[in-house]
């Protein structure tokens, strides 16, 4: 890898959108022609003051879900793991509420978010090395949320299951495996998982700003160690950066294969379809652990992440070579997103963010009928009623998330027709900007919202 001195434009671009979307902190890398540009802007802690430079570490969250993924392959490659093996033939011990998916659901489903298993069940089993496989039995009373394979949803739960695999398969903790296949021989020197190993370094502080209030520093800094596989990863934007490139060079670091170009290709297929996808945010595919976007055109790769007050991105374009990673510590992150990858992805490799969503004026009328209801699923409880002639949606907060806060998290959510079952609502963590709710009729009969990648049942009227 070779580090390039950042253009003054390049600074200018994220000290601006930070200024304007009101987030403390950031840091930004762009690849283009085999060298990476990187900069930074703000604080990383509202708190201390402490500035954001290049080398501070940011939560990536769920992109770390890409790199579980590749580790996942080289077993693959190594012939220790075979994708369309039933899990249970690496986790014996592994059940959920329905026995039929307990004994079929395979790595596959796992990867692709297809499993239909209730996706954000953080249970935190401790600190302690066997905490993944303490997790394993907490998994037994979740729910579907769809059948399995029967569509995509956003599926956390999956992922740290994936970790337990990595973990029975090559004999270690999840933590140690992902840091000797994938930091090391990658030579990241920024890039850890564990708090204790983060302290080594400049560190960000989440921020949050409930509605009312003033920004300030989150109550918590990190997941549970049982969300490491899934969502623990922290990092430079330079160094997330020189992962996306591993991606671009068939899993090659100086000329040493890290992973093979068959599996490299492999997780770059779309693998299901995304019901509320098509955004700038939401993809219409899912590979396997890469989100698929197909702007102007053009294959996309990305993933995003979030935390506790932090927010990270990722997009790589293979046709160009070039990949953009930003990560945050607060405030209107989404715009941000929006702000810097719309220029550099339009300068640099000529694929243009789909334009930003609005609801249709007049407003479409809505027989709210079809739609009314209690959807519900780990995490959250939406319930959807008729009001001035359309549908809005109250969500409430649950689990992880809830005990976050003093007091329930509740979120209005005005519901915009599109047609055929598709609507807008506002951008919970940004106001003005909309993304796609979809409800879902599968074969069966099972009714669904889908919203932010996640499939949520109707469970009552």
């Amino acid at each position: 890898m070779s580090l390039a001195i950042a253009s003054t434009s390049l600074q200018q671009l994220l000290d601006d959108a930070c200024e304007k979307h009101g987030v403390p902190g950031a840091s930004l890398a762009v690849l283009q022609d085999g060298e990476i540009s990187t900069v930074a802007s703000g604080v990383l802690n509202v708190d201390t003051g402490v500035e954001t430079t290049t080398d501070s570490l940011f939560q990536i969250g769920s992109i770390t879900k890409v790199w579980t993924t590749t580790v996942v392959m080289q077993l693959v490659d190594e012939g220790l793991v075979e994708l369309d093996a039933p899990l249970r033939r690496y986790l014996p011990e592994f059940k959920v509420a329905d026995e039929s998916v307990t004994e079929a659901v395979t790595i596959r489903h796992l990867l692709t978010h297809s499993s239909g298993i209730d996706g954000d069940h953080f249970a935190d089993t401790g600190r302690g090395d066997d905490a993944l496989e303490k997790y394993v039995l907490t998994c037994a009373p979740l729910r579907q949320v769809h059948p399995l394979g029967a569509t995509m949803s956003y599926c956390n739960t999956g992922f740290s299951l994936l970790g337990r695999v990595v973990e029975v398969v090559t004999g270690s903790t999840w933590d140690a495996a992902i840091r000797a296949r994938l930091f090391e021989p990658m030579k990241l020197t920024h890039t850890a998982t564990l708090p204790e190993e983060v302290l080594r370094f400049r560190a960000a502080m989440g921020h949050v700003q409930p509605p009312g209030q003033e920004l300030h520093t989150a109550s918590v800094w990190g997941l549970p160690r049982t969300a490491g596989a899934p969502g623990g990863i922290c990092s430079t934007a330079a160094e997330v950066v020189q992962f996306g490139q591993l991606h671009l060079t068939g899993g090659s670091v100086d000329g040493e294969q890290v992973v093979s170009s068959e599996s490299v290709r492999a997780m770059q297929v779309p693998q299901i379809e995304v019901p509320s996808g098509g955004d700038g945010l939401s993809s219409r595919h899912w590979g396997l652990g890469w989100s698929i976007f197909g702007w102007s055109g053009r294959t996309v790769l990305g993933h995003d992440g979030g935390t506790i007050g932090q927010a990270a991105f990722l997009r790589v374009v293979p046709d160009t070579g070039v990949a953009v990673a930003l990560l945050t510590n607060g405030g209107n992150a989404i715009a941000l997103f929006r702000d810097t990858f719309g220029e550099l992805l339009s300068d640099r490799a000529g694929v243009e963010l789909p334009a930003e969503s609005l609801p249709p004026e007049p407003p479409l009328p809505v027989e709210a009928a079809g739609y009314v209801g209690v959807y519900e699923r780990e995490g959250a409880s939406i319930r959807v009623v008729e009001r001035d002639g359309g549908i809005a949606a109250v969500q409430t907060i649950t689990g992880l998330g809830s005990e976050l806060a003093p007091d329930p998290i509740e979120l209005p959510l005005l519901l915009a027709a599109e047609g055929d079952d598709l609507f807008l609502t506002e951008h919970p963590a940004a106001p003005g900007m909309w993304h796609p709710v979809r409800f879902v009729t599968l074969p069966e009969g099972t009714r669904l919202l889908h919203i932010s990648g996640r499939a949520t049942p109707r469970t009552g009227d």
